[in-house]
């Protein structure tokens, strides 16, 4: 159960060793499970507070915006992150200036303690959920899924493979399962799978059409409760969003709901090698050629040439 961060009276401070026996009510990991849910969910959480810190004291002498431009890029949305943390947090930045470093530390272990658990706990809960959701109506899942498993699911189900078919790839050829299953034709993150999009219809024309609109009993069953999928709702504990004043989606919201739903190794390995080996070849991911993220970002060059050739003209 999520709890309601209480604000930080900085007249109060405890020394390290005064909070470590803090446990899972502590509203900073509460705090944690809605930040990573809602606004960034990978994110080493005491590196973010650290560098924050640090780049605030940078700030009061020089603006972000003369900032070298590959710090710009590097930096600036780490910065909007760590800006958002401290304004979902009453009371933090005043904790964080007047802490120790073992402090931040500590208290960045702890935001990251509840990002990491709600992440786990979704996983865990919707790994159950999505089999009814996506049982043929009156009818049941053949071969059979085990419900708390996913050894047999992937592409190794003719049910899920499909569903987890990138968009613009025809699962029903007899090479492509086979390429899918086999491993021999990988898949990217971006090559984003056809459940994503509503009715799990992709139409190569309209990129955008359908796009992220086919996760809203997922999103329910994290933000509102499991049974608010439901027609008629049993709950009778608050939700997640109830719990902690979300009363709108937000697009980080959504992202961390199709990661959820998709658990794609390839993504979480380019992560990893961005905070170990940031210079390695591995962690510059190249986006596909084919895939739905590529076609839209042509599109979009194609609309901007468009519209500078006529800011031109005219």
């Amino acid at each position: 159960m999520d709890h309601q961060p209480s604000e930080w009276d900085p007249e109060k401070r405890h020394k390290l060793s005064d909070v470590a026996h803090s446990s899972t009510s502590d509203p900073l990991i509460s705090h944690g499970r809605h930040f990573g849910r809602t606004v960034f969910a990978l994110c080493n959480y005491p590196s973010l507070l650290t560098n924050g810190i640090l780049r605030l004291e940078q700030m009061e002498e020089t603006p972000l915006e003369d900032f070298s431009t590959e710090y710009i890029k590097t930096e600036r949305r780490e910065h909007c992150v760590f800006k958002q943390l401290l304004d979902s947090y009453p009371g933090l930045l005043e904790r964080l200036k007047n802490g120790s470093e073992e402090e931040i530390l500590h208290v960045g272990e702890l935001i990251g303690k509840g990002a990491a658990g709600a992440r786990g706990n979704n996983t865990k809960t919707l790994k159950s959920a999505v089999l009814d959701w996506i049982s043929p109506k009156g009818d049941v899942i053949q071969p059979h899924l085990h419900r708390n498993s996913k050894i047999d699911r992937g592409f190794n189900h003719k049910l899920t493979g499909s569903l987890l078919c990138p968009a613009g790839m025809d699962w029903t050829d007899p090479e492509t399962k086979e390429n899918l299953r086999s491993g021999k034709m990988l898949v990217c993150g971006d090559q984003w799978p056809i459940f994503l999009y509503a009715q799990y219809t992709y139409d190569p024309d309209d990129l955008w059409c359908g796009l992220l609109r086919s996760l809203l009993l997922a999103y329910k069953h994290v933000f509102t409760s499991p049974s608010s999928v439901e027609k008629e709702p049993k709950a009778t504990r608050s939700g997640n969003a109830c719990l902690h004043g979300m009363n709108c989606v937000t697009i980080a919201s959504i992202s961390y709901i199709a990661t959820e739903e998709y658990k794609e190794v390839d993504q979480l390995l380019t992560w990893w090698n961005r905070q170990v080996f940031p210079t390695s070849s591995a962690a510059k991911q190249l986006v596909s050629a084919n895939s739905a993220l590529s076609k839209i970002r042509q599109k979009r060059l194609a609309v901007n040439r468009t519209s500078n050739l006529n800011a031109v003209s005219s």
